[in-house]
């Protein structure tokens, strides 16, 4: 049997008897498997190449010694001109402890090395972007991770990089390295888990409330799980219009209100202790009251299925909103949500309708930010991307099913650098000025050469096919796993 390769007939080789939660299984068991071999096949998904032209042995002269020295002094006179000499403007990079990969904990930190090249080749190929995977050991003589080396790390790498995505890295130890770093650092210092999260979280809830006929302002709203998250999650939705009075949050222990004693006492928990005091004022502490009535239900948590139970979506307001974000398995089936009479429900898969991942995010901000230069990248950029996510998703096919666009929509990400640009020059955090359209226009050819590069090479036999064995094994295992 043939295995398509691009796996746009997967569905057609999963058995028909199987239920949406074996088909679940199956995919995530299936994608798991080629991932491993995939990436021993490949050796990892990054590779650099030059891009400039080496027209014969005398342009080495040009490209090192001696002619660079002109670059390096002109440097040294002035360093911003590092973005425009150097590939500075256009480079990210990707930096964990590996302390919190994915839903897998700490990982080492060589551990995290698949996920930030993933992340990596996503900033390229989705928006052009070049970036580079940077594992950090952060733990100190005792073995234990030490924020301040984290910090002092991307202090120290700052001057070759564009930009700084964090990515993957455990509480409280993310705060305050996002925090300091983005007081101390003269570029924007961007953490994905929990910025882009949000931004994604906040674009899907404008466009699923826009269809429920509800308003930000009045919208009552449950946040399960306090995470990195979606602790960014409710400070952009107050940003945003959404009331803190109407939010409830809720962490392993309980609901987040001024009561919670464990958490004012404790010094690494204060942006959990900023929510327990601007939200929940009537002190709601059982999550039965929380979820009677309300409208939208956020659960970025832990991987399901049954942590949100039915009864909670039974008893919500109508035309409900359900978010089941954790990853690989939802916290509730999507098909579960429905039947207990959610209107709206998106997950953090791509198998499931209404897919909200970071992922469509984090290219099309830091491409913006990138491109005029921007010193921070600031809450109201970040909402300013949420609501480009939204307005160009409302052009597409909009309804409760398709809420928010999907990743091989490349002028989404050209639609959100161009906004967060001009965003950032409003804001007086731009190097440079450049106009709405002019940047668009430089995004879109930038991700469209990416992506014809990367067609290139494998058209060319630089990007071998994966072997037919390969897809075979990963699919038999996964079959025989269900």
């Amino acid at each position: 049997m043939y295995i398509d390769p691009s796996l746009n007939k997967l569905n057609q080789l999963i058995p028909g008897r199987f239920t949406d939660e074996q088909k679940a299984r199956f995919k995530t068991l299936f994608f798991k498997k080629l991932s491993l071999e995939a990436h021993r096949f490949y050796g990892g998904k990054i590779q650099l190449v030059p891009k400039c032209g080496i027209f014969s042995p005398e342009w080495l002269n040009v490209w090192y010694t001696p002619g660079v020295s002109s670059v390096s002094t002109a440097i040294r006179d002035d360093n911003n001109a590092s973005f425009a000499l150097s590939s500075r403007g256009n480079l990210v990079a990707v930096v964990s402890d590996s302390t919190r990969v994915l839903g897998d904990g700490d990982c080492t930190p060589a551990g995290g090395l698949g996920v930030m090249e993933g992340k990596a080749m996503l900033m390229k190929y989705l928006g052009g972007v070049d970036a580079t995977a940077l594992c950090v050991d952060s733990r100190n003589a005792e073995g234990k991770h030490d924020p301040q080396k984290l910090i002092d790390f991307v202090k120290m790498i700052q001057p070759s990089f564009g930009a700084i995505n964090l990515e993957d890295i455990s509480q409280p130890n993310c705060f305050r390295v996002l925090d300091e770093l983005k007081e101390v650092c003269d570029i924007p210092v961007w953490h994905d888990d929990a910025q882009g999260t949000a931004c994604i979280i906040l674009a899907g809830l404008i466009n699923s409330l826009k269809l429920a006929g509800k308003d930000m302002g009045d919208a009552k709203i449950v946040l399960f799980g306090v995470g990195a998250a979606n602790t960014t999650v409710a400070s952009l939705i107050m940003a945003d219009g959404g009331k803190g009075e109407n939010l409830i949050l809720f962490d392993g222990k309980g609901a987040l209100h001024t009561g919670r004693a464990d958490i004012q006492s404790d010094p690494n928990a204060y942006r959990k202790w900023d929510l327990c005091q601007k939200t929940n004022p009537r002190k709601v502490s059982s999550i039965i009251e929380a979820v009677s009535g309300a409208d939208a239900l956020i659960a970025l948590s832990r991987p399901g299925p049954d942590v949100v139970q039915p009864d909670w979506v039974r008893r919500m307001a109508d035309r409900a909103i359900v978010f089941a974000c954790a990853n690989p398995v939802p916290e509730i089936w999507p098909s579960v949500a429905k039947e207990a009479g959610a209107f709206i429900v998106a997950t953090g898969r791509g198998d499931f309708p209404n897919q909200l991942n970071n992922s469509l995010c984090f290219p099309g901000i830091l491409k913006g930010a990138l491109m005029v230069r921007a010193r921070k990248i600031s809450d109201s950029m970040a909402i300013r991307c949420a609501h480009s996510i939204a307005e160009y998703s409302q052009k597409k096919h909009f309804g409760p099913e398709h809420i928010i666009a999907t990743m091989d929509e490349i002028e989404l990400f050209a639609h959100e650098a161009a906004d967060v640009a001009i965003q950032a020059i409003k804001e007086r955090l731009n190097r440079v000025r450049i106009s709405w359209t002019a940047v668009h226009k430089q995004a879109l050819a930038d991700i469209t050469a990416a992506r014809t590069l990367v067609d290139d090479l494998r058209e060319l036999g630089y990007i071998q096919e994966i072997p037919q064995e390969t897809l075979a094994s990963a699919l038999e295992e996964a079959l025989n796993s269900v």
